[in-house]
C-alpha cells in the first residue's frame, strides 16, 4: 500500500479547506504567445512553474494537460514530472488529464505510468476514457485504489461532439452516459467522506437533473469561464451533488499570467465565486 489515504477524503479535505477550484495548466501555443514566451521547453518551463508558484499553495487542485508537454517529448513530459512533484509539495492535488483508455495490459501499462506510487509522473488521480467498455478500466480502477489514487471517467463531457456516444440508449433503456454514472456509483458506495471515482460532467450542459449525479464521488466539471458557464450556474446544472463538484477553470486564470499576482487573484476570486454559489444552492 501506499500509505496515502484515499483520494476521495483527501479532495474532501482539500475542498473544505482550499474551496473547491481546479486550474488547469495547459501549456498550448497560444498561451505561451499571450505571456511572450516561445513554443519551445524553455517557455514551456517558465509557464509551468510560473502557475505552480502562484496558485499550488492555495488551490485544490492542478490538472496539467499531459498532450501539452508531451508534444516535446522527454524534455516536456521531464517538464511535466517536475511541475507534478513541485504541485504536490505545495499542497495542491493533481489530476493528469491524460484521458487514458485501452484493454488489458495496455491499460495496466497506462495506470502504472501515472497510478502506481513509485511512477515518476505518479498523480493523485487520472481522468480516463471508458468506451472501449467500462470494464476495460478495471487495472487503473485496481491500482488506484491499491495507491490511495483515483479516477476521473469520461460521462457527459461538454464538447458537442461527446453526445453522439453519451447519449446513445443501451437496450436497457439507459444512455451510455448514465451507465458510466451507475458503475460509478458502484465503486464508491460505502466510501466516506467521499469516494475517489469520480466522473467529468460538463459545466455547459444545463439541466441534468434527468442524470442521478449522486455518485458519492467527485464531479470535475470542466466549461466555467473561456467556455461560457460562470460558477452561478452550478447548482443548477448539478442540483444538490454540487457540493461534490470540482469546477475545471484553464483560460480564464492562465490569460491573467505571466504576472503571478494576477494569476494568483484570479484564482482567488474564481474560488470565492464558486464557494459563494455552493453555499447558496
Amino acid at each position: 500500500m501506499s500509505g496515502l489515504e484515499p483520494f476521495g477524503a483527501r479532495l474532501r479535505r482539500a475542498m473544505d479547506e482550499r474551496g473547491p477550484l481546479c486550474v488547469g495548466i495547459d501549456p498550448h501555443a497560444s498561451l505561451l504567445a499571450e505571456w511572450g514566451l516561445n513554443d519551445d521547453v524553455a517557455g514551456l518551463e517558465r509557464f509551468s512553474r510560473t502557475v505552480v508558484e502562484a496558485v499550488a499553495d492555495r488551490v485544490a487542485v492542478l490538472k496539467p494537460q499531459s498532450a501539452f508537454f508531451e508534444r516535446f517529448g522527454s524534455r516536456g513530459l521531464a517538464v511535466l514530472e517536475t511541475t507534478v512533484a513541485e504541485a504536490r509539495a505545495a499542497g495542491a492535488l493533481v489530476v493528469m488529464d491524460a484521458k487514458r483508455g485501452d484493454i488489458g495490459s495496455t491499460m495496466a501499462a497506462y495506470a502504472e505510468s501515472f497510478l502506481h506510487k513509485d511512477a515518476p509522473l505518479f498523480s493523485d488521480a487520472l481522468t480516463v476514457s471508458p468506451y472501449l467498455g467500462y470494464g476495460s478500466l478495471s487495472p487503473a480502477v485496481a491500482l488506484a485504489r491499491e495507491n490511495g489514487a483515483g479516477l476521473f471517467v469520461l460521462a457527459l463531457t461538454s464538447n458537442p461532439e461527446g453526445g453522439e456516444v453519451q447519449h446513445a440508449v443501451r437496450a436497457d433503456g439507459r444512455n451510455v452516459g448514465a451507465t458510466m454514472l451507475g458503475h460509478l456509483s458502484v465503486e464508491n458506495a460505502g466510501e466516506e467522506p467521499l469516494g475517489s471515482f469520480g466522473a467529468v460532467v460538463g459545466a455547459t450542459l444545463g439541466d441534468l437533473s434527468s442524470y442521478d449525479l449522486d455518485i458519492n464521488g467527485p464531479l470535475l466539471a470542466p466549461g466555467i469561464g473561456a467556455q461560457g458557464a460562470t460558477p452561478a450556474d452550478l447548482p443548477g446544472v448539478f442540483g444538490a451533488a454540487v457540493r461534490n463538484v470540482v469546477p475545471n477553470v484553464s483560460r480564464g486564470v492562465l490569460r491573467q499570467g505571466p504576472d503571478a499576482v494576477a494569476l494568483r487573484d484570479a484564482a482567488e476570486r474564481f474560488a470565492e465565486e464558486i464557494r459563494h454559489a455552493v453555499a447558496a444552492s
